[in-house]
């Protein structure tokens, strides 16, 4: 599957639903049978073993394995803050890398960041 608005749409209501009265990141990724799985971040209170909020869904089609072809992941700071676009870090590309530089990510348009646009882990890559 490619990405589309669906899988931005996926993530954005989990990020509401999960995350109703505060902010926070989800993330949605397809696989090349069409599944769906979603995630959220895993920021515990003490220490620093948080996981970005792709992490569950790439461990997921890893799980099954399944071939993952697009990710998006989505924030907000608080529960009235707008929603942004959010790229994958550094250790997430790497993670993604499992499945080539083909991955289909959404990164946010840089004259606004609640808009995304599409871009492979190969485009990114250079630029994290």
């Amino acid at each position: 599957m490619h990405l589309n608005q669906q899988l931005i749409d996926a993530a954005i209501e989990l990020l509401k639903t999960r995350f109703q009265a505060s902010g926070g990141l989800a993330a949605a990724a397809y696989t090349a049978d069409g599944s769906m799985f979603t995630s959220i971040v895993f920021d515990p209170e003490w220490g620093g073993g948080g996981l970005c909020a792709e992490t569950g869904a790439i461990l997921e089609a890893h799980k099954y394995d399944k071939q993952l072809t697009a990710i998006a992941c989505v924030s907000r700071l608080a529960a009235d803050s707008p929603i942004v676009i959010a790229s994958p870090c550094g250790i997430c590309q790497e993670r993604l890398y499992h499945w080539g530089y083909d991955v289909e990510i959404a990164v946010p348009r840089l004259d606004d960041p609640t808009q995304w646009m599409m871009r492979t882990l190969e485009e990114i890559q250079p630029y994290h």
